[in-house]
């Protein structure tokens, strides 16, 4: 039951990033208020205190709330590292890397509890996540050098631009994988239904922090970005009832299995990516033609069958 959910809440994912980088590039042109816009919607979840009125003790609150503020401090990163750069080159970082130190962290606080082929499973689904993510070069090594350069030398402005996608996507990736081990805990302890509403209100809290600074009120209540955001509400509000549900089901497939097995199969946001951008090709052909060609048409599909026997394993 988690797997068809975690592959569900993925396809949903992969269309919710899409949207959510042309609010970025095309309406709103802030990370900051985009955060903002999308943390506030947060409270809408309290709702579900109604059929579920648990209140936890003093010590397990601050667990929850502290969870959600993790959950947005990762969004913040995730948003800027959207808005510097193309969704089909941030989302396999996430989908590489998020895995990766989810599973660091589990092994450091001796959570690592998964079987042999399970193990196996998630190995082969993190090879073919990097299979799909990365493309290949003629000189690979020289290309990765090159990468290395730009984010060690910041002094220019076409390498500062690098360096800062390339940090603000890791430090993504790392404080989602925070707090990805944080809510299995919680659910483990607490519940899923227990737990999920006071973790979205940490979220909305971490969303009013966001107001602190006066910087941010600048950009988030300026009024180019109120009227872009109201003339294209029918989209806003469809695009963050389809990543609620996508957001609901990765914590309930969290709740159901090991976090580790769930964020390892992040790199199927990408597969589902190329699959919108074939389907869109007709409108965007730039957007297939940069992560498919002949060059890289078999290291695609390297990863894709890789992450087809990792599921293979998991069934």
């Amino acid at each position: 039951m988690w797997l068809l959910i975690t592959i569900i809440a993925n396809l949903l994912n992969g269309v919710v990033y899409l949207v959510d980088k042309y609010f970025l590039s095309q309406k709103v042109h802030s990370s900051v208020s985009y955060a903002f816009y999308v943390g506030i919607w947060s409270i809408g979840n309290c709702v579900f205190f109604i059929f579920n009125r648990h209140i936890p003790t003093f010590g397990w609150l601050l667990l929850d709330l502290l969870a959600g503020l993790i959950f947005m401090a990762a969004l913040y990163f995730w948003y800027k590292a959207l808005h510097q750069g193309e969704t089909t080159k941030v989302v396999p970082i996430a989908g590489s890397f998020i895995p990766f130190f989810t599973l660091l962290l589990n092994f450091l606080i001796g959570r690592h509890n998964l079987t042999s082929q399970e193990l196996l499973a998630l190995i082969i689904l993190i090879a073919g996540t990097a299979f799909v993510s990365f493309n290949p070069r003629d000189n690979l090594w020289h290309k990765w050098w090159i990468k290395i350069k730009k984010f060690l030398q910041p002094h220019k402005a076409s390498l500062r631009s690098t360096g800062r996608l390339l940090f603000n996507a890791l430090l993504a990736s790392f404080i989602f994988a925070v707090y990805y081990v944080m809510i299995k805990y919680i659910y483990d302890s607490q519940g899923f239904s227990n737990s999920f509403v006071w973790t979205r209100l940490g979220s909305f809290l971490g969303a009013l922090l966001l107001l602190i600074p006066s910087r941010n009120r600048k950009l988030i209540f300026a009024r180019p970005r109120r009227q872009a955001t109201i003339k294209s509400w029918p989209l806003f509000l469809g695009i963050r009832l389809t990543a609620f549900i996508a957001f609901v089901m990765t914590n309930l497939a969290i709740s159901l299995a090991d976090v580790s097995l769930v964020n390892s199969l992040q790199g199927l946001q990408y597969v589902f990516l190329l699959i919108i951008a074939f389907f869109l090709a007709k409108r965007y052909p730039k957007l297939l033609k940069q992560e498919i060609n002949r060059r890289n048409i078999w290291h695609k599909l390297a990863g894709i069958i890789l992450i087809n026997i990792g599921l293979f394993l998991l069934l």
